[in-house]
């Protein structure tokens, strides 16, 4: 029987952990909210850090001068970002206020539409007499489309303003990745002080290089096809002289990482061909198109999962499913957590073979 000295010694205590633990527990809470706003830059620029991390030690090899090295990737970097994305939007703009006023005084000149229209596949006759009827008057064509037309213009600016905000993002994300990889022992220091204290001093150094290898593995095999992807379809698209090639191969590279079809983009590519073109360099495009769409098919198992100890299809999982959970920076976070599960799982089978050596005298296969 507990003597009621003890039990208010016990009931102290329990105030006094309770106490601790609920201010512990605020001061996490508003630590929280001030670093959220800096949370998606701040991984952003881990992911980066540990994607580039293997280029930046080549370089350093072969030229010396490592902090060099690492402020030069990343300006080329950010002139490769902000450069274009300048010119575009500063093309875009113009070209929007150009294509307003040629449309309201009429000067824009849509060209008459080819036979081959009428013979497109359900849309054809639709088609047609929608394309006719701007050729004869555009303003007029357009006039039932009003409120689509603004909705759609309105999406393109916000559209416009969420990458334009991205690219930002990025630009400061680059930044801190050079920092961490200015001090890269200290940073790979501290993530294996922290892995250690979360599975212990045996796994922690294992899963602190599971992790960077599979960041590594998601920039390449999701990333890197992507842009592979793109290039190709460029390569394709530039000799058929497609209006807005560029913007194309960047729509094929971003639903290429978002785990869409390339063929959402390819498809009415190869209709718009076969409608102005000959039949023969028609088909030869879209064959080359199609195999490119379907490419990812062959890239991702190459270049996905190469160097990890984890199945490809554990790693796209975790991507494509991280993504969907936390948008684009979970297409390296999930692969990471899932991975990192899957070892976990790993780890807890293993560790429980005497069920079956005990029934069967052998270790289990």
């Amino acid at each position: 029987m507990i003597e009621p000295k003890e039990h208010k010694e016990i009931v102290r205590l329990s105030v006094d952990i309770a106490t601790k633990l609920g201010l512990l527990a605020i001061i996490l809470y508003i630590s929280y909210l001030i670093v959220r706003p800096f949370l998606p830059i701040i991984l952003w620029g881990i992911i980066l850090a540990v994607a580039f991390s293997p280029l930046i030690e080549r370089l350093a090899v072969r030229f010396g001068h490592r902090k060099k090295i690492i402020v030069a990737v990343a300006l080329t970097f950010i002139l490769v970002l902000v450069v274009p994305t300048w010119l575009f939007s500063d093309s875009l703009i113009s070209s929007s206020h150009s294509l307003v006023q040629a449309v309201e005084q009429k000067e824009l000149a849509i060209p008459a539409p080819s036979e081959r229209v009428k013979h497109w596949p359900l849309i054809g006759e639709k088609a047609y007499a929608f394309w006719q009827s701007a050729h004869t008057d555009l303003p007029k064509a357009l006039e039932p489309f009003h409120k689509q037309i603004k909705g759609l213009i309105l999406w393109m600016v916000g559209m416009l303003k969420g990458a334009l905000v991205t690219v930002l993002m990025t630009v400061a994300s680059i930044v801190i990745a050079a920092v961490f990889l200015a001090s890269k022992d200290r940073s790979v220091v501290l993530y294996r002080r922290i892995m250690r204290r979360l599975v212990g001093a045996e796994r922690g150094d294992a899963w602190t290089e599971l992790s960077a290898l599979t960041v590594r593995s998601v920039a390449t095999g999701v990333v890197g096809v992507a842009v592979i992807q793109s290039f190709l379809a460029l390569l394709g698209m530039i000799p058929m002289g497609i209006p807005l090639a560029p913007v194309w191969a960047l729509l094929i590279m971003f639903l290429t990482i978002i785990q869409m079809p390339a063929l959402l983009v390819i498809g009415p590519m190869i209709a718009y061909v076969y409608s102005v073109s000959s039949g023969t360099s028609a088909t030869i495009f879209a064959v080359y198109m199609l195999i490119v769409g379907a490419s990812d098919g062959v890239l991702k198992p190459i270049l996905m999962g190469r160097g990890v100890d984890i199945p490809m299809l554990v790693i796209l999982m975790g991507a494509i499913g991280g993504m969907m959970l936390m948008g684009m920076i979970g297409l390296f976070l999930g692969a990471v957590i899932l991975a990192l599960a899957y070892k976990l799982f790993e780890v807890w089978i293993r560790e429980n073979p005497i069920p079956y050596e005990a029934a069967h005298g052998t270790p289990a296969d």
